[in-house]
């Protein structure tokens, strides 16, 4: 009798194969693994097709030759080069036919391949289930400040520096503000960005500080896990106050590529339209025409985002008024890795 493969055995592999389709695996699949499908996208269609419109023995005696041919191109190639005692975790989206196909082929020639239990959906009900857990332990310290603090950065550089940091907008490929869309960068699906942030929490030492960047609960199209949410308001904060010339110099710097996108912008100021009126945002739109980056940044810091910025903040984090207060006077690289000494220093200081 095989085994019974768990999510939580698949460390113990030398592969993580994905037997299911390239549109499924871009959606959204185990970490580390590759794709290998036995159907693609076109022959899975049609198999589906099949099975809902003649039958199941049609669709699988077509399937069937469809997998057998693609099983064979992966021996020639993509396991070509592969030794005796190499060991495959296989998984489709149940850990039934298309899973268990690959690995009775693998097991033939002689590798010890093993099928997930489940498949992808064992994987997907181990994430929620982290996610769930593992927030509520995160020894987090959120980090805030007014729009242009270099907040993203000092994670960056507090990561280089050796602490612990869980960069959500990294993971979600956004800025997290309106004009923070990524050029030719589109975001991970909401399973996908939901795994990134389960296989980042489950190398966590919850003995040490966490960094995060206060967030709303939604960056760009993607949607915070509740809990997340829950344990960062409820967690200490540390607030970076930098004078508004240079958080505009470090905008101006961060932000140099929309310069490039004058139609995007000037669209997505459009949105600011109830709240700030035609009159106003016309005039923003006009500076994007100009090419006036400088006076639009500072139009929109002291007009838009400053007003907003501390009564949001008491609202939405619980531990607001007992925050930790670190003052940057450059937001330069040199600045920001000084910054970020800072605040290590200060959160030490704290939990001493």
């Amino acid at each position: 009798m095989k085994p019974v493969v768990r999510i939580e055995d698949r460390h113990g592999f030398d592969t993580i194969i994905d037997a299911r389709s390239p549109a499924e695996f871009e959606i959204d699949h185990i970490p580390g693994a590759i794709n290998c499908p036995v159907l693609d996208n076109e022959e899975r269609r049609i198999v589906g097709t099949l099975y809902k419109q003649v039958g199941a023995f049609e669709a699988r005696r077509v399937g069937g030759a469809m997998v057998a041919a693609n099983l064979a191109r992966h021996l020639h190639e993509r396991f070509a080069d592969q030794p005796q005692g190499w060991r495959p975790l296989v998984y489709c989206w149940r850990g039934g036919l298309r899973s268990g196909s690959m690995t009775t082929w693998l097991r033939m020639v002689g590798w010890d391949a093993q099928q997930l239990a489940g498949g992808y959906k064992s994987w997907r009900r181990h994430v929620i289930a982290m996610l769930e857990e593992q927030c509520q332990r995160l020894p987090l310290v959120v980090i805030c400040g007014a729009t242009g603090s270099g907040k993203t950065r000092v994670l960056h550089e507090l990561a280089a520096q050796g602490e612990q940091v869980l960069d959500l907008e990294g993971l979600a490929q956004h800025k997290g503000s309106l004009l923070g869309a990524l050029p030719d960068t589109p975001q991970p699906s909401q399973t996908a960005f939901e795994t990134a942030l389960a296989d980042a929490m489950e190398r966590v030492d919850l003995s040490r500080p966490l960094y995060v960047e206060g967030e709303s609960a939604r960056i760009g199209t993607l949607n915070l896990p509740v809990p997340l949410v829950a344990r960062m308001r409820d967690s200490v904060c540390l607030e970076i106050e930098a004078p508004l010339a240079a958080r505009l110099d470090f905008l101006l710097h961060d932000y140099a590529y929309l310069g490039d996108r004058p139609a995007w912008l000037a669209d997505q100021l459009e949105r600011l339209k109830p709240l700030h009126g035609k009159e106003t945002i016309g005039a923003w739109q006009s500076m994007v025409s100009a090419g006036d980056l400088p006076h639009l940044f500072a139009e929109l810091a002291t007009r838009h985002y400053d007003p907003s910025y501390a009564r949001s903040q008491r609202k939405h984090f619980h531990r607001w008024e007992d925050r930790m207060v670190v003052a940057a006077d450059s937001l330069s690289a040199q600045g920001i890795k000084a910054l970020a000494h800072t605040i290590a220093e200060v959160v030490k200081a704290r939990s001493a």
